[in-house]
């Protein structure tokens, strides 16, 4: 899934994370609130402090954290979990798509049966199933405001 979140480049004012602050988010879902100096030392890696403070700003700025002063320092917090940002994500990646040529969309919609057929039956048919939950919402709605405008 890490796809949808590194790419290069900033699309309409949407937040792109890089690899770093991708794994300092995975640190933050997992650990919960935490500050600089427990973010430096949760990543795999080593790191300058100054780089990690920098990169949790970026995200706090970006909208993706919160954050309090505590005593000194800052204390950090996703401000969505990994799966409404997952949802959120995905949800601007397939509109952006769709907003493009009528022959976008098709290729999307023929991409996606075929990519989840490929990888999950039962998924398939949960597709399926919601396909037609929204059919008859759609269908219910468009009743209700055919009478109330009769």
């Amino acid at each position: 899934m890490m796809g949808l979140f590194k790419r290069k480049g900033v699309r309409r004012g949407e937040a792109v994370l890089g690899e770093l602050e991708y794994r300092v988010m995975e640190t933050l879902w997992a650990r919960g609130e935490s500050n600089v100096h427990a973010v430096s030392e949760a990543l795999d890696r080593p790191l300058a402090y100054t780089t990690v403070m920098t990169t949790l700003d970026r995200l706090f700025k970006k909208g993706l954290l919160s954050r309090r002063k505590q005593e000194r320092a800052y204390v950090y917090w996703p401000r969505f979990s990994r799966d409404e940002w997952q949802r959120r994500k995905a949800g601007e990646w397939v509109s952006g798509f769709l907003s493009g040529p009528s022959s976008s969309g098709e290729a999307l919609v023929s991409y996606l049966v075929e990519a989840v057929g490929q990888h999950d039956e039962a998924l398939l048919g949960e597709l399926e199933r919601k396909i037609r939950a929204k059919r008859e919402e759609l269908a219910s709605g468009k009743k209700l405001n055919e009478r109330g405008t009769s």
